[in-house]
């Protein structure tokens, strides 16, 4: 494979953060809290769960091939002396909001800026020229099912989002920023319509066609709403 050649969905954000440890000499936990949490006032947001916040964890379901539900037992959330760029953070949907909002403006809220305005706008332009993010086939199913978010509409890849290169009739418009947690937390960022959406559960496998259903619903009735 040529570099430039093909995009792969990888561990790639992983050495970024580490990236980001040795740049700033700190681990990556302190580092986003300062930088960022604080800031922007993501107060429930970190990779490790507090202390009194284990009540407040929402638990995680698998939906089995006949579609019962199963909760899974996982560990409590612990950084464990790595913090991964790429995923093990714990927060809320009114914290990840706040993220959403900060991007919608230039990564500003509340007067708290968090990145130069020219930067937080190079995060959402395509970095990936006329490369086109290909489907993502699942070897498992039980983690996740195939991965094509916009059939029939190429994407491109900017600083840490997808990007759908036309828009998405009914919903968001070209240029939008999107990604996911593996649990089916998903957002999108659409700065041409000033509308962020976010759409968190605790549930497997990733694309749930349950849950991809209810997501689109979701976004749909959002511009309906918004944008008559």
């Amino acid at each position: 494979m040529v570099p430039g050649t093909e995009w792969h969905y990888s561990i790639a954000t992983d050495f970024v953060g580490r990236v980001v440890e040795e740049v700033a000499g700190t681990d990556l936990d302190s580092y986003m809290k300062g930088a960022i949490f604080e800031p922007l006032g993501m107060l429930d947001t970190s990779f490790t769960l507090a202390e009194g916040q284990d009540d407040r964890l929402v638990g995680v379901h698998l939906r089995r091939l006949n579609s019962e539900l199963r909760e899974l037992e996982l560990p409590r959330p612990e950084a464990q002396g790595f913090c991964s760029g790429g995923a093990g953070l714990s927060s809320t949907p009114a914290d990840y909001l706040r993220f959403l909002q900060a991007l919608l403006n230039d990564c500003e809220v509340d007067g708290q800026r968090v990145l130069d305005a020219a930067t937080a706008r190079l995060i959402g332009e395509n970095h990936t020229g006329d490369l086109v993010i290909p489907p993502m086939r699942s070897f498992d199913p039980i983690s996740s099912a195939d991965v094509d978010l916009f059939p029939g509409i190429p994407t491109h890849w900017g600083l840490g989002f997808l990007i759908n290169a036309e828009p998405v009739p009914g919903r968001r418009r070209a240029g939008s920023q999107t990604w996911a947690g593996l649990y089916n937390t998903r957002f999108w960022i659409d700065r041409e319509s000033g509308v962020a959406g976010l759409l968190m559960t605790q549930l497997l496998p990733f694309c749930d066609p349950a849950f991809m259903a209810v997501y689109e619903a979701f976004e749909r009735a959002t511009y309906d709403s918004f944008l008559r």
